[in-house]
Order: structure tokens, then C-alpha cells, then sequence
């Protein structure tokens, strides 16, 4: 059975920090590419960042550059996102997005509120 499981979500004050964990099983994790997402209310889920199977960091949204930071462990398999000086903005439910050639899976979302 396959498992994404976010973890870390939270309500945050402008400025903090949270490390999102995704959880990842029932598949060979070591050979997806793995992403987040986000998705804040009324709008569409964005791309926010994107790691290869080995670890080679593809890309950020812009929005997030120089604050956020994905990285992987394909021991434990899971997928971190590292966000520092979180601002309002950046309120969302963030998904764990794995992907291999046409296989995709989807995490359950974990919500992120940043407000004072």
C-alpha cells in the first residue's frame, strides 16, 4: 500500500521556521523524484520545490528562494522541506508529490498558517 504521510505543519509567527517531513512507503522511494506543493485558499496548487532521485535539487518557486530548502533521505525514505522566515504568504496546505516516468503519488496535505 502506498504512503505519503506529511508531518510538521503548524501555526507559525512571522519570521519562524518549520521543517515539513513526508513520509514515504509502499514503493521503491530511492527511485521517484520527489516535490511539494502548495495550495492556500482560492488558489491553485503551485509547485514550490523538486528533488531528483539522487538528490540533485531541480528547482524553487521564486517566492521561496533562499528560505526554503528541500532535501531527501532515501534511507529513511522521506522528504524534508526546510522553511525559514515564513511570512503570511506562505499560509497553504503543503503536499508531498512523488513522481516516476507516469506513476504519481500524492500525501494527504499537512496545513502551514503563518500569522501573527
Amino acid at each position: 500500500q502506498v504512503q505519503l504521510v506529511e508531518s510538521g505543519g503548524g501555526l507559525v509567527q512571522p519570521g519562524g521556521s518549520l521543517r515539513l517531513s513526508c513520509a514515504a512507503s509502499g514503493f521503491t522511494f530511492s527511485n521517484y523524484a520527489m516535490s511539494w506543493y502548495r495550495q492556500a485558499p482560492g488558489k491553485e496548487r503551485e509547485l514550490v520545490a523538486k528533488i531528483t532521485s539522487a538528490g540533485i535539487i531541480l528547482n524553487y518557486a521564486d517566492s521561496v528562494k533562499g528560505r526554503f530548502t528541500i532535501s531527501r533521505d532515501n534511507v529513511k525514505n522521506t522528504v524534508y522541506l526546510q522553511m525559514n522566515n515564513l511570512k503570511p504568504a506562505d499560509t497553504a496546505v503543503y503536499y508531498c508529490n512523488a513522481v516516476f516516468f507516469r506513476t504519481t503519488y500524492w500525501g494527504q496535505g499537512t496545513q502551514v498558517t503563518v500569522s501573527s
